[in-house]
């Protein structure tokens, strides 16, 4: 073979690796970050995981109830004890279940609230074959608070919980109903753009463009929204002068406190308030920081409902 045979072998050759390489980070990453966000489906193993409130020693009954968009949904209620306070609604994070949030039921039960906890659509025992990072679970907990009111008749005031996903979920929810009060968002993120763009930069290392920029319109397409209406800036806005309280884990690498402090910072209640608990991983600031987190929570209720 002649050298000038070699050099265009070469070439060739050349030209087909960046040909791959380009064809994997512009279509294979970007493919596989959009299935991450929206249908891969992975349970994080829980503690109490095969648990139920009655484990803990609290009464409760299984219930179904539908979104808005026709998703079957699965949850357990629990009753208050004597003398109810109002209810919780808890609102779990992404690849997790109702019983993440059992935990933060048990604390607030003992306080003298009802709760009702429940699986988003695309986890758990409920329907749906798509997740979107909270937009369309808002329906969810839209969904959730109307079963509480209508079949339950929950006790007033009602109050949403929710961990990362159901913080978001939460927040996306209360702006658009009167019916609740306030807000607990713990480890939420500003944006569905933010989220993905720290993510990708976290994980991967890259900048936003071409890669996260793709999830997103990928992510968004699949979950039928314009990423600019996902927006958890916004919703704290709308949901203004409601109360809410933000949580946020110290060292989350994830969703970094200062999250917690722009949203809070937006809020206009008096009664807002924003705790930063002891820890380490993403969302798990109640197990970490029990102590203030459970104090911070036991005051921004106490504020909402009288005493029994």
């Amino acid at each position: 073979m002649t050298r000038r045979k070699i050099v265009r072998v070469m070439l060739a050759l050349g030209l087909v690796l960046v040909a791959l390489a380009a064809i994997f980070f512009l279509v294979v990453v970007p493919w596989f970050g959009t299935n991450i966000v929206t249908i891969y489906r992975f349970h994080f193993p829980d503690p109490n995981d095969g648990k139920t409130p009655e484990s803990f020693g609290m009464a409760f009954s299984h219930v179904q109830f539908f979104s808005s968009d026709g998703i079957p949904l699965r949850g357990w209620y629990v009753p208050a004890p004597a003398a109810p306070r109002g209810t919780l609604i808890y609102c779990h994070g992404k690849n997790r279940s109702r019983v993440e949030m059992l935990p933060m039921a048990v604390f607030a039960h003992s306080l003298g609230y009802a709760g009702l906890l429940f699986d988003f659509r695309h986890s758990g025992k409920s329907g749906g074959q798509i997740s979107t990072l909270g937009y369309q679970e808002r329906l969810d907990v839209e969904a959730a608070v109307r079963y509480a009111l209508q079949t339950e008749h929950a006790p007033r005031p009602i109050i949403l919980w929710g961990v990362s996903m159901g913080a978001a979920a939460a927040l996306m929810a209360a702006a658009e109903t009167p019916a609740v009060q306030a807000v607990i968002s713990d480890s939420t993120f500003l944006s569905f753009r933010n989220v993905i763009v720290h993510h990708v930069h976290l994980f991967f290392h890259l900048p936003s463009f071409p890669v996260a920029d793709e999830i997103i319109a990928w992510s968004a397409w699949r979950g039928h929204f314009e990423p600019s209406q996902f927006d958890l800036r916004r919703a704290v806005r709308r949901i203004n002068p409601r109360p809410m309280l933000f949580v946020a884990v110290r060292h989350d690498p994830r969703m970094p406190p200062w999250i917690a402090e722009e949203l809070y910072g937006l809020a206009t209640s008096p009664q807002k308030m924003i705790v930063i608990v002891p820890g380490y991983r993403h969302g798990e600031g109640f197990n970490s920081g029990r102590a203030p987190y459970e104090a911070a929570v036991q005051k921004f209720l106490a504020r909402l409902s009288p005493p029994p």
